[in-house]
């Protein structure tokens, strides 16, 4: 015992002449010229290394020290490395590994290969393959012919990469790199894939550069052999702990043959999005100490037509536009507990058409608000609010219109709060300054400034009552408010124009659109309105029904005395069911001039959502307007088990007779990989020089998903593989 002692101990001084401290620890240890030999369980502590073997041999000399037979190292609880042989030099801090199997612990990433030599934080490995599946007869594994891994950094490169799904090679390139960590970095991102019919093979690779950790950049180039190639580009920042925006650009150039085949509007497409958001502008640019808040928002959009958002990824659809308006906006606020200033720019884009000169736009709106203020032991109520809006164009008429509201309410209570009486009287002013001319000038009609004033008085009686029952609890409430109006005034434009456009029979006349398109005024009749709302909640407070009536009884139109009575309903039958209704029922039609639905099932793996909405203005169907909406959406979504997924949506424009877009597909999810099918339809709106009844298309879509995880992320929106069948013109 004392020998072994004193062997171990001789091993322990020979290496504390190494620059750092290491620890050998073994049930035997023999010695001789040198060389230390030690056997029966070796244990290695060197820094955060913790190494264990069958044995070791250690060279004083040359500060080699070699392990055999089921070697395995611990590196800081990060990764471990198992083989049969290895080889370490603590002077040169030099590492060999043979064979090689090394297992990140965070990731459950593993590689195994012939060898590994490692000098200092770079392990270079021979020809093998990596996976997360489990490494019994794994899932997918992409073998390559060399690779390196670095320790500090985490980033694994792969050269001559094949991937292979069991046995069978499915995909080839020259470079892969995955980073074991969450560290931003430079490289390549995930590239897609795609073949269409009418496109031909699609290939985007996304190129990532984050040289800072202020920044990003993210480049996507992409070629479609038989219809063109372009770049997109997305600038990330944070430039201040309160504020952070997002630049993306982008451009793509048709082919000639593709653009002459389908009569497009433009060869190339190309617009730009910007978003910058800032929660403290004031006091962080100009150096001021406001107690207030302040803040920035800005969302700028420019495209020459609808093809540069469908252009700029192979998305599983979902990122297809359907919308033919573009909305570029910029907000700014100062707000503090009593008053309230803002300015907004909205600027719109309508992707149907050729320009854009005569679409109104509002450059700027300036708003004024003061919150409500109390006199009287809260009994009397104000507030004031003012709004000028700028709304411009560059031909044709423009119009600067400014309102302003002053509210004033008085309220108390009766009877220990059980009834709430309060009177509102209404001040309310409309000023339209105009300039500009009129292209097409309506004959016997011109555009005057002018204002418009009034007054209304507003009485209310409401109640509210709660029970408790035994299994639920009961809230019922009921509100009547009269208005009625009281003095008016005007002239000019509202002098001209406010009976003819406060009548929306008027909506057929030719002239309607032009007339009073600056015509905005909320009309006010006297007449009641009767609110009735009742609440159901079950022991833990979770709401069961809500229900609403309300209905207006007008007291100057004998013909429609009773306006649109509307209904609202939610209910939730059953922790899993639940069904919406809204609905709006004409008296003088005798028919319903809305109508929604909405049920939602949510159990044994199923998720359905179906709802319908229908609409009736009741004017006639003219060419260019349809009284009608009649619209249906669905989505079906059923977890077989934790393996197994089916989706499935269809959303179908009654009226028009036109499918708007459908999907149905499948997803297979292991621990360490995800493979899905998914089928979609879109019908897109697309600029051409043919006109109006050919501007959109059915996209169709086959989408292949395949997730290796943890190599990639589940749910990205972006599919490994998309196949594109013919499109079908509108």
């Amino acid at each position: 015992m004392l020998k072994y002692c004193l062997l171990l101990l001789i091993v322990f001084m020979s290496i504390l002449n190494a620059d750092d401290k290491v620890e050998i620890y073994s049930s035997s240890v023999k010695s001789k010229d040198n060389i230390v030999n030690a056997s029966g369980g070796v244990t290695v502590v060197y820094q955060d290394y913790f190494l264990t073997a069958d044995r070791a041999v250690y060279d004083r000399d040359t500060q080699d020290l070699e392990l055999f037979g089921h070697v395995r190292l611990n590196h800081n609880k990060n990764y471990k490395i198992l083989g049969k042989y290895a080889k370490l030099n603590l002077a040169k801090k030099e590492r060999y590994f043979k064979p090689l199997y090394l297992l990140d612990t965070k990731s459950d990433v593993w590689i195994s290969a012939n060898e590994g030599e490692a000098k200092a934080e770079m392990l270079d490995i021979t020809s093998g393959s990596v996976s997360g599946c489990d490494p019994i007869n794994p899932l997918w594994t992409m073998e390559f012919s060399s690779s390196d891994y670095n320790t500090d950094s985490k980033w694994l490169n792969l050269y001559n990469t094949r991937l292979y799904i069991y046995d069978i090679p499915v995909f080839y390139t020259p470079y892969f790199g995955y980073s074991f960590d969450t560290t931003r970095r430079t490289g390549l991102l995930k590239p897609s894939f795609g073949i269409s019919s009418t496109e031909g093979f699609f290939y985007e690779q996304p190129i990532y550069i984050a040289e800072q950790n202020w920044w990003d950049l993210e480049i996507n180039p992409q070629i479609r052999t038989s219809r063109g190639e372009g770049v997109y580009a997305t600038f990330r920042f944070v430039d201040s702990p309160v504020s952070s925006g997002e630049f993306k650009a982008g451009y793509f150039k048709e082919k000639e043959d593709y653009f002459l085949k389908n009569n497009l509007e433009n060869q190339s497409h190309y617009g730009f999005n910007f978003r910058y958001n800032n929660i403290n502008p004031l006091n962080q640019w100009l150096g001021l100490n406001l107690s207030g808040q302040s803040g920035i928002y800005a969302d700028i959009n420019h495209m020459n037509d609808v093809d540069y958002i469908n252009l700029a990824s192979n998305t599983n659809g979902e990122n297809q536009s359907t919308a033919t308006q573009v909305l570029s906006r910029v907000n700014i606020f100062y707000n503090t507990n009593d008053n309230y200033i803002g300015t907004y720019f909205k600027y719109y884009e309508d992707l149907t058409l050729q320009t854009n000169d005569n679409t109104l736009q509002k450059l700027p709106t300036i708003q004024y608000h003061h919150y409500v203020d109390t006199f009287l032991k809260d009994h009397l109520l104000y507030s004031f609010d003012v709004q000028s809006n700028n709304i411009q164009r560059i031909i044709n008429k423009k119009v600067i219109q400014t309102d302003v509201n002053l509210p004033v309410t008085l309220q108390t209570s009766l009877f220990e709060e059980y009834i709430n009486l309060s009177y509102k009287a209404n001040m309310y002013l409309q000023h339209s300054q105009f300039s500009g001319h009129e292209q097409n000038p309506i004959t016997g009609f011109e555009y005057h400034d002018g204002f418009y004033a009034r007054n209304y008085h507003t009485i209310a009686v409401s109640t509210q009552l709660t029970k408790a029952y035994e299994n639920f609890s009961h809230v019922m409430g009921v509100e009547v408010r009269y208005n009625r109006k009281g003095w008016s005034k005007k002239d000019g434009f509202y002098e001209d124009n406010l009976e003819y456009c406060s009548d929306f029979t008027n909506k057929t006349d030719p002239n309607y659109a032009q007339r009073c398109e600056f015509y905005n005024i909320a009309a006010i009749q006297n007449d009641t309105q009767v609110d009735f709302k009742q609440y159901f909640y079950d022991t833990s407070a979770q709401e069961i029904l809500y229900h609403r009536i309300s209905q207006n009884i007008s007291y100057e139109n004998t013909k429609e005395r009773y306006g649109d009575l509307e209904n609202e309903l939610d209910y939730k039958i059953a922790s899993f069911l639940s069904y919406y209704n809204n609905m709006f029922y004409n008296y003088k039609e005798n028919k319903f001039s809305k109508v929604f639905n909405q049920i939602s099932f949510n159990k044994y793996g199923l998720n359905i959502a179906l709802s319908h909405l229908y609409k009736d203005t009741f004017l006639p169907k003219t060419t260019t307007y349809t009284p009608y909406t009649s619209y249906f959406t669905s989505s079906v979504k059923y977890t077989y088990n934790r393996h197994y997924s089916y989706n499935a949506s269809y959303n179908y424009d009654i009226e028009s007779k036109e499918r708007k877009s459908m999907s149905l597909g499948f997803v297979y999810t292991k621990r360490c990989w995800d493979f899905g099918i998914q089928y979609t339809e879109n019908n897109r709106p697309v600029l051409t020089t043919i006109g109006a009844a050919n501007s959109s298309v059915y996209d169709r879509y086959i989408y292949l998903t395949i997730v290796l995880k943890p190599l990639m992320k589940a749910n990205t929106g972006s599919p490994f593989l998309s196949y594109k069948l013919p499109n079908d013109a509108k």
